[in-house]
């Protein structure tokens, strides 16, 4: 598994048994899809980069994983809110581990929040950032 799919795991388990998250987003909203349109409300899990880190033994990366938020709705209040539950579940405690990899770090690095062309629909992009390291042989 890569450090990329270790994230994502990892964060949609935090986001999926977060109660203040899934308040607002369904936890089967809460998804890696390529589809739209998306459920509504939905947070799909998204384009992510990983980048090898500065370590001698190579075993460490950052991890940047875009969740994007979809809800039908005239403003961006309801993303704002769910971007704001996002930043609270992942703020603490950390992530733990995943087979073969542990998170030292994890955070949300920014959000961005757009109005969709069609007029009825409210986008938010959360990044998040995380410190990978692999554990084992």
């Amino acid at each position: 598994m890569s450090a990329a799919l270790a994230v994502q795991i990892a964060v949609r388990d935090r986001l999926t048994s977060a109660t203040d998250v899934v308040a607002l987003v369904p936890a089967d909203n809460i998804v890696d899809i390529n589809s739209r349109p998306a459920p509504d409300p939905a947070i799909i899990l998204g384009e992510g980069q990983e980048i090898e880190g500065d370590r001698i033994d190579r075993r460490d990366s950052r991890v940047f994983l875009d969740l994007h938020i979809w809800k039908k709705e005239p403003g961006l209040e309801g993303v704002k809110a769910i971007a704001g539950a996002i930043r609270s579940a992942l703020r603490s405690p950390k992530l733990g581990t995943a087979s073969g990899f542990h998170f030292g770090d994890c955070r949300v690095s920014s959000a961005r929040f757009l109005r969709d062309p069609d007029g009825e629909t409210a986008h938010a992009v959360v990044t998040v950032e995380a410190l990978v390291n692999e554990v084992g042989s």
